[in-house]
């Protein structure tokens, strides 16, 4: 069997995750160990993922003895694509992009030059049109040890 092309690094699949576990639990502020344990993730990577996801607004921080993480807005303002940026950066299948020129050392020579740009837009455009509220909800939430709950929505 053939490994996929084009695939997600493991650290942007788990902010998708992080991002899912929070958005069902959008009305509550949880600290990256609580995130980790009802995830099953690493709680290294839970709580590097929560810092880079806030400094990128997507969650905000509380401080004090009950502080933590919260989303910033609805899940349904947040796009996949939203998160995927935060973690990865600019989302391209490759670094020919026309709005970076210099990103290439054969730029100049290129024949593909201008036309990965229209692939690249349109996987930001399919990304960006999946929101967190269509990801959390299209599963069933978690539980803390990580399994689901049968039937849940």
């Amino acid at each position: 069997m053939r490994e996929p092309m084009i695939r997600l690094s493991r650290m942007a699949d788990y902010g998708v995750v992080v991002m899912t576990f929070m958005a069902h639990r959008r009305n509550q502020t949880l600290s990256a160990h609580q995130v980790a344990e009802g995830t099953g993730l690493p709680e290294a990577a839970v709580g590097k993922l929560m810092k880079v996801l806030n400094r990128d607004g997507l969650l905000e921080s509380h401080r004090g003895a009950h502080g933590g993480y919260g989303l910033t807005r609805r899940p349904e303002e947040i796009s996949v694509a939203d998160i995927v940026a935060a973690v990865e950066g600019p989302i391209a299948v490759t670094q020919c992009v026309d709005e970076h020129p210099g990103s290439c050392d054969v730029e100049s020579l290129c024949p593909m030059r201008g036309g990965w740009n229209q692939i690249n837009t349109a996987l930001h455009d399919a990304l960006a049109g999946v929101s967190l509220a269509a990801m959390a909800f299209a599963v069933p939430p978690l539980l803390a040890d990580g399994a689901s709950r049968p039937g849940a929505v």
